[in-house]
C-alpha cells in the first residue's frame, strides 16, 4: 500500500510536466501526421489521400525536396567536419589554462548570443557586391578579379550560408566541449605528463576519449540543427537563386504560405521529424560502436 501511495504521489507530481510534454510536443506531431494524409489548403475541408503526399514529395521534381535535403546534408557535413573540429581545438587550447581564458571564452561565445536575424543582416552587408567588406578586401589585396555577387550566384550562394553558420555556432560547441575538458581529472593529465606524454598526446589519448559523450551530443546537435536550419537561409537568400539554397524549412514555408498546400507542408514537417530522430539514433549507434 505504501508503494502504491508513493507511486501515485510521484505520478501526481509528474502529471503537469507530462501534460505539457503531450500538449506541446506529442499533440502537434500527431496533428501533423494526420494532416499529412490530406490534400488540404488550410481553409476548406481536406480530402483524404493517404500517403500520396509522401510519394509526391520524392517523385515530383517541381517540389525539389531532394535538393533541399541535399543542401541541408551539405551544411551538416561542414558543421561536423569543419565546425566541430575547430570548436574542439579551441576547447582543448583554452582548457590548458591559457592567459585571458575567460575573455577568449566570452569572445568566441558572443555570436551565439546575437540574434540570427542580426547576424544575417551583418553578413548581407559583408557580402554586398558594391560596398561589402569581402569585395572591398579583395580590392585591397589586388584580387579584384575575384569580386562576386556572393549570395546572388548559384555557385556561391550555398557557401555564403555555410560560412556564417559555422562562424555563429563554433562558440556554442566550444563551450560544451570546454566544460568537458575542464572536468577531466588533473591526476590523469599529470600522470601522463610524468610518463613523457606531450600536451597533444594528453589531449588525444586522455582528454578526447573522456569527453566523447559531449562530442556525441555536439554531433547530434550539429546534424539536427542543419536539418532544421531556416532563419539564416531565409534572410540571406530566401532559398534562391533558383532554389539552389532551398532547405526543408524554407520549402515548408513555401508550401504553407505561398502555395496553400498545408497537407504537403505537414508532410515535410513529418519527414523532418523522422530524419532528425533517424540521424540522432544513427550517431548514437556509431559512437557506441566506437566505444565498444
Amino acid at each position: 500500500m505504501k508503494k502504491f501511495k508513493k507511486g501515485f504521489a510521484i505520478f501526481i507530481f509528474l502529471l503537469p510536466g507530462l501534460f505539457l510534454f503531450i500538449s506541446i510536443l506529442i499533440a502537434p506531431i500527431a496533428v501533423s501526421v494526420y494532416r499529412s494524409l490530406f490534400d488540404w489548403n488550410g481553409f476548406s475541408e481536406g480530402t483524404f489521400i493517404g500517403f500520396q503526399n509522401y510519394v509526391e514529395l520524392f517523385t515530383n521534381g517541381s517540389i525539389k525536396f531532394m535538393t533541399a535535403l541535399k543542401n541541408s546534408l551539405i551544411l551538416a557535413a561542414f558543421s561536423v567536419f569543419v565546425q566541430l573540429p575547430l570548436a574542439l581545438l579551441l576547447a582543448l587550447l583554452l582548457g590548458r589554462k591559457v592567459k585571458g581564458e575567460k575573455v577568449f571564452l566570452s569572445i568566441y561565445f558572443m555570436p551565439v548570443l546575437i540574434s540570427t536575424v542580426v547576424i544575417g543582416q551583418l553578413w548581407l552587408k559583408i557580402y554586398n557586391p558594391d560596398y561589402g567588406l569581402l569585395n572591398r578586401f579583395l580590392d585591397a589585396i589586388h584580387l579584384g578579379k575575384l569580386k562576386h555577387v556572393w549570395v546572388g550566384d548559384v555557385k556561391t550562394a550555398l557557401a555564403s550560408i555555410i560560412v556564417p553558420t559555422i562562424w555563429q555556432y563554433i562558440g556554442y560547441h566550444m563551450l560544451l566541449m570546454y566544460a568537458g575538458v575542464k572536468g577531466v581529472s588533473t591526476d590523469l593529465r599529470e600522470a601522463a605528463v610524468l610518463d613523457g606524454a606531450t600536451k597533444w598526446q594528453v589531449d588525444r589519448y586522455i582528454v578526447i576519449p573522456v569527453i566523447k559523450p559531449i562530442i556525441k551530443v555536439s554531433v547530434i546537435f550539429a546534424v539536427t540543427g542543419s536539418l532544421k536550419t531556416y532563419d539564416l537561409v531565409r534572410i540571406l537568400t530566401e532559398g534562391g537563386p533558383f532554389q539552389s539554397t532551398e532547405v526543408p524549412s524554407t520549402l515548408l514555408e513555401n508550401m504553407l504560405f505561398l502555395r496553400n498546400r498545408y497537407g504537403m507542408g505537414s508532410t515535410i514537417s513529418v519527414m523532418l521529424i523522422i530524419l532528425c530522430f533517424a540521424f540522432a539514433l544513427l550517431i548514437s549507434a556509431a559512437f557506441k560502436e566506437r566505444e565498444y
